[in-house]
């Protein structure tokens, strides 16, 4: 196995691990400038008023996109799986 084998299997990892987290910070980030947003329209710093929005945004994220995600895990892993013997040998 040589270096560059080594560097393609990383970068090919952490493509899938922006492709897999890209959905829930892309989330996190849509419903906390939003909550924030309104937080500073109408003067209310109830902390609990950003945690719970966002809380059930993400968790509907994963429920929606759950099944791409692990599609997108199995797919790396069998691929680098399948790929082993030609990186030992």
């Amino acid at each position: 196995m040589s270096e560059a084998d080594v560097m393609q299997i990383i970068t090919d990892a952490m493509w899938v691990a922006t492709r897999i987290g890209a959905p829930i910070l892309l989330t996190s980030i849509v419903v906390g400038v939003a909550v924030g947003l309104l937080q500073s329209v109408t003067q209310i710093q109830e902390p609990t008023l950003s945690f719970v929005p966002k809380f059930v945004a993400i968790g509907l994220v994963i429920i929606i996109t759950g099944p791409w995600m692990l599609q997108e895990i199995v797919s790396y892993t069998e691929g680098l799986i399948r790929s082993l013997p030609g990186l030992i040998s």
